[in-house]
């Protein structure tokens, strides 16, 4: 069975189109007008152990928002036409990432029914020239078009770039064990027989 998926969305704002295959090694190709997202996505793909192939251009003269957000988008779409009917995926996935003196963790459920719980106190507006609270915005937007329940919490850290990291490290670690299959698991892991 292929679990892979391949999404383009092109709007006035932005061009992106996504490969993922979530069976691979780690293999990325990340090309975007932002470079340290492309960093963070690079971390998702190689902790995570998915083949991650991404180009996108956007509006990044007014700011990086809409290319970040529509990112969280076409990733989320990517990971839901991937996983197909959610047959043996366990479902799950927790991690948490101690990068140098942050502690961050992400837990994830793809339920088919969308929420994000985001508790980051990020104590700055920008790492570089990143607005941090794009990092919300992908989640949010990752999570409304994946249907997947993902709560980001950070413990303690006091440098942005070491916290944000960290949340996506542990992003990556998360999603490889909630997209793993287990022989164990007869249709999909609900007492209800659905997961939307």
């Amino acid at each position: 069975m292929s679990r892979t998926a391949k999404i383009s969305r092109e709007t006035k704002e932005t061009n992106i189109s996504i490969e993922l295959n979530l069976d691979g090694s780690g293999q990325h190709h990340i090309e975007s007008p932002v470079p340290f997202f492309n960093h963070m996505l690079s971390a998702v793909a190689r902790h995570g152990f998915f083949d991650l192939t991404v180009m996108a251009s956007g509006d990044t003269e007014i700011d990086a928002h809409h290319t970040v957000e529509d990112l969280g988008i076409v990733l989320g779409e990517a990971f839901k036409k991937a996983l197909g009917d959610k047959s043996g995926v366990r479902r799950f996935g927790r991690s948490t990432m101690p990068m140098h003196e942050a502690l961050s963790s992400v837990v994830i459920d793809f339920s088919g029914r969308p929420f994000l719980v985001f508790n980051v106190d990020l104590p700055k507006a920008k790492v570089g020239d990143f607005d941090t609270e794009l990092v919300a915005e992908f989640f949010v937007a990752f999570c409304n078009h994946s249907g997947a329940n993902i709560h980001v919490n950070l413990a303690y850290g006091d440098n942005l770039h070491h916290i944000i990291e960290g949340i996506f490290k542990a992003f990556g670690r998360a999603l490889d064990e909630a997209t793993g299959l287990d022989p164990r698991i007869h249709g999909v892991l609900s007492t209800k027989g659905s997961l939307e």
